[in-house]
């Protein structure tokens, strides 16, 4: 089986930080979005891992390459032209086979072998509340039976949420290639629901699998908010002296945490340091330094410096903000 993930997204809603990292590196309760994913990929031992890329490509391949042992290829998304085009672009010069897509900005807890085993063809699928924002499925009798990208008037509210199987991969290719052929868009962009769809439409089956635990990371407060909900799982924090760590948070190993109280939901990344500071449901990145302040629902970028007494900050890298 390959995997295909899709990780060329310039990530707009999550400026300022997405100007210097991807948006598949930001962390999220102590380890990068990306992370998440390529864990529950190591364990199905996948023949190939494909990353799709775009703006700072090189640091998703950097990081891939340190921290995981996988047969892992890169190709860059020229033009972002949406996820079709992304996973069309995976699939050039593909040879057929079990397709596994995993998106490289949404986190999904549940069984991905459970996943896999349902069907020939699989999707997916969450209730949601605002299905107009979504890629939504109709479903009769466990069968996926109409798919349309974010509608008006949507029939549904079970969302796509990023994960689709497909037992070979030749047959998405070729649907996708009839989709760019003939310049087929939906919102200026060409759309894997679409593309699906066609396949449907030919007679292909895909099973409906419902996912519980789905987490967009799409914006600062959907990040925070994943943030919150892992963090649920981690162990208890060491305690650290002079300070007052208050579960659950995550603190990295080299962090300084001097006379502060940190938490609840506060992942703090390595070589961070912050000195005499209430920080609660916050994500502090790596090297970030932060003193006397009072902070909540605050992103903290890489290496930035916030000293003085403010509320919520969405702060990016190397970014100094000081009272004098």
């Amino acid at each position: 089986m390959k995997v295909i993930i899709p990780a060329a997204g310039v990530g707009t809603r999550l400026r300022p930080h997405t100007h210097t990292i991807p948006k598949a590196l930001l962390h999220v309760a102590g380890k990068p979005i990306l992370a998440y994913i390529l864990d529950s990929v190591a364990r199905l031992s996948p023949e190939e891992v494909i990353i799709v890329t775009g703006f700072l490509g090189d640091k998703i391949q950097k990081y891939v390459s340190k921290h995981y042992d996988l047969n892992a290829r890169y190709v860059k998304q020229e033009k972002l032209l949406g996820l079709g085009h992304a996973v069309y672009t995976a699939l050039n010069g593909f040879d057929g086979g079990p397709t596994l897509i995993m998106l490289g900005d949404t986190i999904v807890e549940t069984d991905i072998k459970a996943f896999i085993s349902k069907g020939e063809n699989v999707l997916g699928l969450t209730p949601v509340d605002d299905p107009q924002r979504f890629g939504i499925a109709e479903v009769e009798n466990g069968h996926v039976v109409e798919l349309v990208e974010k509608p008006a008037k949507p029939k549904s509210n079970l969302a796509i949420i990023g994960l689709y199987y497909v037992n070979d991969g030749a047959v998405l290719k070729e649907h996708l290639d009839r989709l760019i052929t003939s310049d087929r868009k939906t919102k200026e962009e060409y759309q894997l629901t679409d593309a699906l769809q066609s396949m449907i439409d030919a007679g292909v089956k895909f099973n409906a699998f419902s996912v519980d635990g789905w987490f967009d990371c799409g914006k600062k407060e959907t990040l925070i908010a994943t943030n919150r909900h892992l963090l649920e799982k981690l162990q208890l924090p060491v305690p650290i002296e002079g300070s007052v760590i208050i579960p659950p948070a995550f603190i990295a190993p080299t962090a300084v945490i001097e006379s502060s109280v940190i938490g609840p939901y506060v992942s703090v990344s390595d070589k961070a340091v912050i000195k005499k500071s209430i920080i609660q449901n916050s994500i502090i990145d790596y090297g970030a330094r932060v003193e006397n302040a009072l902070l909540h629902d605050s992103l903290i970028g890489h290496k930035a410096i916030v000293s003085c007494d403010f509320r919520a900050l969405n702060v990016g890298d190397s970014s100094e903000i000081e009272h004098f």
